[in-house]
């Protein structure tokens, strides 16, 4: 019991469906006896949406810190004025506020490991802008806060989607990617694939980026300039991937089912199937970084914010995929603490030599 992970999850947007999954996913006493949650928010604007929802469960402590948070219980961390005021379905700057003051502080204790993992509920991107938070979503800003290249990846039982590029406008994506970073996005996503998710060797598919895999360079010479060399380095480097696959016909043909995951080179080619396949299920995790982040598959949801409609799915299995990463990553580094030294050929036939010339 001692060793329950602690699960940070913030609120997100306050007039979103943020809160509403969060104590849905809550409300599901097997949590607790996987994890401590410790939500960051507003006790005030909580107990609302318990109103809404009708529930009298879960039970929520107030705690100043997560080093207070007991297990089998499910805690929160006041982050915002009393004062605070929801407006249903609609973006404003003071939901942003609040959402960037319960992520401000969960990542601080994340970063002072009372917590082992976060799970971000929705944010609406552009109300949440400020001096303090200047980035185009989550992914970019804990990219920034670990210091580390971030990848977008979007999880589900059968299928993992990860992007090259991730919040950038269409136009820009062809001058954006190069076989640098495509090579650099297809380690990550390899290294991710073998310690957070325990697949010893990883299979993956990277996507093409024009129609027909530009046709010869008929449609586009991306693939022959770009793509296809950064595909060889990474083979040459011992990463088994294959490519580059026309998405459509991919897609189309459930080609992805024979592959551990798929590199695609922009956000809405590898999210728009996956949330066709996965929409309710999907988790976006954040690989690349040494701290863990998950995060419902969903936006915001204004449009049925506060309606008590919203599906918690997802939102419980980024907790889910949050608390098995952590020890994915535990079991991935204690099989390598220790290793035996690897004895080259050469060495190898002396130490025979000289074993031969000891018995004679």
């Amino acid at each position: 019991m001692n060793n329950l992970p602690k699960i940070g999850i913030t609120q997100g947007d306050i007039n979103g469906v943020g809160l509403e999954v969060i104590l849905k996913a809550l409300n599901n006493t097997h949590i607790l006896d996987i994890c401590t949650p410790i939500i960051y928010g507003s006790p005030k604007v909580t107990g609302y949406y318990k109103k809404i929802l009708s529930q009298d469960k879960p039970l929520i402590t107030i705690v100043h810190s997560a080093q207070e948070a007991q297990h089998h219980r499910i805690s929160i961390v006041n982050c915002c004025n009393d004062d605070i005021k929801v407006e249903l379905g609609q973006p404003t700057q003071e939901a942003g506020i609040a959402a960037w003051q319960a992520l401000n502080i969960a990542t601080q204790e994340l970063q002072n490991n009372y917590i082992d993992a976060i799970v971000t509920a929705p944010i609406n991107k552009n109300s949440i802008q400020s001096n303090e938070f200047n980035f185009p979503g989550h992914t970019e800003y804990f990219g920034n806060i670990d210091n580390n290249t971030p990848l977008m990846m979007l999880h589900s039982e059968n299928i993992r989607i990860a992007l090259v590029t991730n919040h950038i406008p269409i136009c820009k994506v062809a001058q954006t990617i190069t076989p640098q970073l495509i090579l650099e996005k297809l380690t990550i996503l390899n290294l991710s694939l073998q310690r957070d998710f325990n697949i010893i060797r990883p299979r993956i598919a990277v996507l093409a980026l024009n129609p027909h895999a530009g046709d010869n360079s008929l449609i586009g010479t991306e693939e022959q300039d770009i793509i296809i060399p950064a595909i060889k380095a990474a083979i040459e480097q011992g990463i088994c991937c294959t490519g580059p696959h026309p998405a459509d016909g991919f897609f189309g043909a459930n080609s992805y089912s024979k592959y551990d995951a798929v590199l695609a080179m922009y956000h809405d080619q590898g999210l728009t199937p996956f949330k066709t396949i996965a929409m309710e299920r999907g988790v976006n995790f954040t690989a690349g970084l040494n701290i863990i982040r998950t995060s419902p598959a969903h936006g915001t949801a204004y449009n049925i914010a506060g309606q008590g409609i919203a599906n918690e799915t997802s939102m419980r299995e980024a907790i889910y995929c949050a608390i098995d990463t952590i020890k994915n990553r535990k079991q991935y580094y204690q099989m390598r603490e220790n290793p035996l030294p690897i004895i080259k050929h050469e060495d190898k036939r002396n130490n025979e030599q000289i074993h031969l010339n000891k018995t004679e």
